[in-house]
């Protein structure tokens, strides 16, 4: 049980936040890298949407791990 518990906990999460934030994440990266390959194919399309990801879910990293368990900070594990 540990095994699925012990890093949420290291960040201030239990296991089931720990999945939806995840996966959110996750997601997020995923879109974000679809529009990068667009926008490789045609430049004139998602000109920011990379960028603006990446810039918005390292926000959101840092201020949810901030808020939740200052301690979290110093592993430099992402979700």
């Amino acid at each position: 049980m540990r095994l699925f518990t012990d890093h949420p906990a290291s960040v201030g999460e239990t296991y089931v936040e720990h999945l939806g934030m995840a996966g959110g994440f996750g997601l997020r990266m995923i879109l974000g890298g679809l529009a990068c390959l667009v926008h490789g194919l045609l430049p004139f399309l998602f000109t920011k949407t990379g960028s603006r990801i990446v810039t918005e879910l390292h926000g959101r990293m840092v201020t949810h791990r901030s808020r939740t368990a200052p301690e979290a900070g110093r592993h430099g594990q992402a979700a």
